[in-house]
């Protein structure tokens, strides 16, 4: 699953990079690089700032926030905020899907209305999703 031109980003793979997961720091690493690389468009929502972001308020620190919001700045990345037409969205997969949560449904619902080739996400339930394909942590260490 390495042919993409537009992905949606998930909160979780984020957090491994910016926080340096020794698991996942080599793939996440190289996972950037080929995004500039090849000029591929990285899409987030809205909600994936309020998930990342929670953690270092509440541990008050203040420089990881300036380093996620430099990262999104660097990286350029769309911050899509949550619309009719997404939450609309998130419904149907809800719907569709039914163990799916709020959150993951419109992460994936964003990624859909955006037009994401791919959903890049460590929550292997949402592969159920058929249409978008879904990479998790364990297809780019491959």
């Amino acid at each position: 699953m390495t042919d993409f031109k537009r992905i949606f980003i998930d909160t979780a793979p984020i957090i491994y990079f910016l926080e340096n997961s020794s698991l996942y720091m080599e793939s996440m690493s190289a996972f950037f690089a080929k995004c500039l690389k090849e000029n591929i468009k990285i899409v987030t929502s809205a909600l994936t700032v309020e998930e990342y972001l929670v953690q270092p308020y509440t541990k008050g620190k203040g420089d990881y926030v300036e380093n996620f919001k430099r990262f999104i700045e660097y990286m350029n990345i769309e911050v899509v905020d949550i619309d009719f037409s997404i939450a609309e969205q998130g419904a149907k997969i809800r719907g569709q899907y039914r163990g799916f949560k709020a959150v993951d449904s419109l992460q994936l619902a964003t990624a859909i209305v955006k037009k994401c080739d791919v959903f890049f996400t460590n929550d292997k339930q949402l592969r159920q999703e058929k249409e978008l394909p879904c990479m998790t942590m364990e297809d780019i260490q491959k």
